[in-house]
């Protein structure tokens, strides 16, 4: 397959890309790089003759008609958002531009590139969002694929909003869509304004370790990896029309998570006193979702995927990276708002 993927350059986009190209696809990495982007996240496929890279914004209809008409592929993956809760709180107006008119300029760049093309069965529009569309959950229950929407962000409510652009594209126009919605990720080239590459960093700096509120906020943790691997599958083999929610099996507390990775950290890089004493809680997030739990049987029973990464060894492969690749994380924290408190203020 042809694959043109948006956002490719970012976190989980560039976890799709690598795989996708180590699978023997072509792929269109699109991507504006805007200050959450980083081209050394592909560099490893940057030489290769299925790699291509077009640095466009899904905002502009004229730019996404002609790399559909220069590419032609034979399947959308749309993965470019804004994502960062706490930026959505201060600044959510880039949320509702880029997640929302965004994927409304690239879902009619689409139709008119299928419609061109006479309406092939057999290509795809694969939209990737999020849990945090469902709400919040309390101590019981998991997020199904029929749950009803409850975003509480501005981000969920524009990833949600975005959602419902694709499902009406589908429904009224008839492109063939498949839709996704991911537990909390993590892993290698995770930007570091996110809880667990901060929490990594804070550490090894020796600065306190910020934790919201009590940290008794559950999310259900999902290696990148894996994601990406779900996410290629459903391409291919997902039935059109139809979500599929996308987990970890992995819930855990922050406040655990981050004496996990603390402990993790104790035998990766020994310090004069274990790290989970710079441990700090800091003010709540304004709205902050309790719980998100993901039940991914529907992806099990009719694609036969699982997670192959449980939280313990994910911790341990990503802190090990974050250890090894300082030349990678370190220009990124001069980054406008990388290493500030956001989103504390409603």
């Amino acid at each position: 397959m042809k694959i043109l993927v948006t956002g490719g350059a970012g976190f989980i986009g560039s976890a799709v890309v690598r795989q996708a190209v180590a699978m023997g696809h072509a792929v269109v990495n699109v991507d504006c790089l805007t200050y959450a982007a980083c081209l050394a996240n592909v560099a490893s496929v940057a030489d290769s003759p299925l790699y291509a890279f077009e640095q466009a914004d899904i905002r502009d209809a004229a730019a996404m008609a002609r790399v559909f008409a220069d590419h032609r592929p034979d399947a959308v993956m749309h993965l470019a958002a804004e994502s960062h809760v706490d930026r959505s709180i201060d600044g959510p107006g880039a949320f509702i531009d880029t997640n929302i008119r965004g994927t409304f300029t690239l879902l009619e760049a689409a139709r008119s590139y299928w419609l061109g093309r006479g309406r092939p069965d057999d290509f795809r529009f694969h939209h990737i969002s999020t849990d945090e569309v469902f709400g919040s959950l309390g101590p019981t229950g998991l997020f199904t694929e029929d749950t009803p929407y409850d975003p509480r962000s501005p981000y969920s409510a524009s990833k949600a909003g975005s959602d419902h652009l694709v499902r009406a594209w589908h429904e009224t126009y008839g492109l063939p869509v498949v839709l996704t919605n991911c537990s909390n990720n993590y892993g290698p080239y995770h930007f570091p304004e996110k809880l667990i590459p901060v929490a990594i960093l804070k550490a090894i700096s020796g600065q306190p370790i910020p934790v919201y509120g009590a940290g008794l906020n559950i999310r259900d943790w999902l290696f990148v990896e894996d994601h990406a691997a779900a996410l290629l599958l459903v391409l291919q083999q997902g039935a059109v029309g139809r979500s599929y929610n996308i987990g970890g099996n992995a819930e855990a507390r922050n406040i655990d998570l981050v004496t996990m990775l603390c402990a993790v950290l104790d035998q990766l890089r020994p310090a004069a006193r274990p790290y989970a004493d710079q441990i700090t809680f800091v003010t709540d997030r304004p709205g902050h979702d309790m719980r998100y739990a993901i039940d991914a049987s529907r992806i099990r029973a009719e694609l036969g995927w699982q997670p192959s990464v449980t939280l313990q060894q994910g911790l341990e492969r990503t802190a090990r990276w974050y250890l090894d690749n300082e030349a990678w994380w370190r220009p990124l924290l001069a980054r406008p708002g990388v290493g500030d408190r956001l989103g504390v203020t409603s």
